[in-house]
């Protein structure tokens, strides 16, 4: 493929059509300015698909923390349910005394 535009410049040259020669080459810049738009773009669409990736990782992390502790939380409260009405009859009969 290069070489084919290396013969298509050169005889381009040597014709002397600088006019079509200066056509060729503002097109060939062209290409190769698409060419490193579409791979700039593709780049772009795979970090953000990786960093979308690493968002629901942390977004699961971060959900099955809460739950864990969530479940901590009813642990606690249900173990010191009978402290507290053990808590609340001894006041109760302390209130009394007096």
């Amino acid at each position: 493929m290069i070489k084919f535009f290396r013969k298509v410049r050169h005889k381009m040259l040597t014709e002397n059509k600088f006019s079509k020669y200066l056509i060729y080459s503002i097109g060939e810049i062209i290409l190769v300015v698409i060419g490193i738009l579409i791979a700039l773009s593709i780049n772009n669409w795979n970090e953000e698909k990786q960093q979308k990736k690493v968002l629901n990782n942390i977004y699961a992390t971060i959900k099955a923390d809460l739950q864990q502790d969530i479940k901590n939380i009813d642990k606690i409260v249900n173990s010191s349910q009978p402290l507290e009405k053990d808590y609340l009859a001894i006041i109760n009969k302390k209130k009394r005394r007096f």
